[in-house]
């Protein structure tokens, strides 16, 4: 029976929702921060939505050490590892991203198994499935399909190190060495919805970007999207889902244009309309505008692209039914609104 779980990143966008989530449900929480200077504001935002939030152990542990990750599993019955780098500017060397998701990811496995800890749900993204695929990709995309790091014109560091960190992760726990671990890896989409803190996530920059008045016209993109509410419950119910060891699982409601996001913000925020843009860029303009803005260069392989994303795993393995993409972008705005970040 799982009682004591480590939550890594726990400052973090997804990890914070999936604290919440774990008190409220009655688990003994301990969570990860890069510095425990950090600590009493991470309990302070999580007392806002619970009152277990005093109960919240945390301990120092980096992703790029050794140091405090023997500490920080000890006693756990499970691990859910959140943590992982997503800049909003990414590096112009790759492996800045690469290497600590990778390293961190067998930090995490290697402490679980020196400490007896079989089960670890790890986050890993659609960037491990969609990617890399040039003119093959499938039309719908599923959890038995791989990105290719390897294409570097339908790829970011990003996109790149997820599939690198989430690869080594199941070679480990396959690997003679890794054996016993019982694995399963969660791919969120963009994930929207309420933010917790005006620290906001690197994905919520699609509607603080829409709604702030700085994007002039609207880029030639798409996104599937999904509640960090869902992501959190997802989390949650593999950790306890014997079906769901040694799976992939996709969580998504459904893929929108940029210009159907914008639609739904104008309709939500009438007094804010006018900020949000209608015209669109050429994809071109795009291309040219990210020699001087180094944000832009993350979308670039996304211009043009509709990934349609399976989530019939999540929904028959875990029993979840989505919260609307629609309900996630005008939860994102409200909170970011409520935060004072737009």
């Amino acid at each position: 029976m799982i009682n004591q779980v480590l939550v890594t990143g726990a400052t973090g966008f997804i990890a914070m929702q999936t604290i919440i989530d774990l008190l409220e449900a009655g688990y003994r929480v301990r969570g990860t921060v890069r510095s425990l200077d950090r600590a009493e504001s991470l309990r302070d935002t999580i007392r806002e939505h619970t009152p277990m939030a005093d109960t919240l152990e945390c301990v120092e542990a980096d992703l790029s050490s050794d140091r405090g990750w023997a500490d920080a599993v000890s006693g756990c019955d499970a691990i859910l590892h959140i943590a992982s780098p997503f800049p909003a500017v990414l590096p112009k060397n790759h492996d800045d991203l690469i290497k600590p998701a990778t390293e961190g990811a067998l930090r995490v496995l290697r402490a679980a198994k020196n400490a007896g800890v079989a089960r670890v749900v790890m986050t890993s993204s659609l960037a491990a499935i969609g990617y890399g695929w040039g003119d093959n990709r499938p039309d719908l995309l599923d959890e038995s399909n791989w990105s290719d790091p390897d294409n570097l014109k339908d790829n970011t560091a990003y996109t790149r190190s997820k599939t690198i960190a989430e690869k080594a992760a199941w070679n480990y726990v396959t690997s003679p060495e890794g054996e016993g671990l019982k694995l399963t890896t969660i791919n969120p989409v963009a994930v929207l919805g309420p933010t917790l803190s005006a620290d906001t996530s690197s994905s919520l920059q699609i509607i603080t970007q829409l709604m702030s008045g700085k994007m002039p016209a609207l880029p030639n993109l798409s996104f599937s999207i999904v509640d960090v509410r869902d992501v959190a419950k997802a989390h949650i119910l593999a950790m306890n889902s014997e079906e769901s060891v040694g799976k992939r699982i996709l969580v998504s409601d459904k893929t929108l244009w940029m210009s159907e996001i914008a639609d739904i913000v104008r309709e939500a925020f009438p007094e804010r309309a006018k900020k949000v843009p209608s015209g669109k860029v050429p994809n071109w303009a795009v291309h040219l505008l990210s020699v001087m803005d180094p944000t832009l260069k993350a979308i670039l392989p996304e211009l043009g692209q509709f990934r349609a994303v399976s989530n019939e795993r999540m929904r028959t393995m875990l029993g979840m039914e989505p919260i609307s993409a629609k309900e996630a972008i005008i939860a994102s705005a409200q909170s970011l609104i409520e935060q004072k970040v737009l």
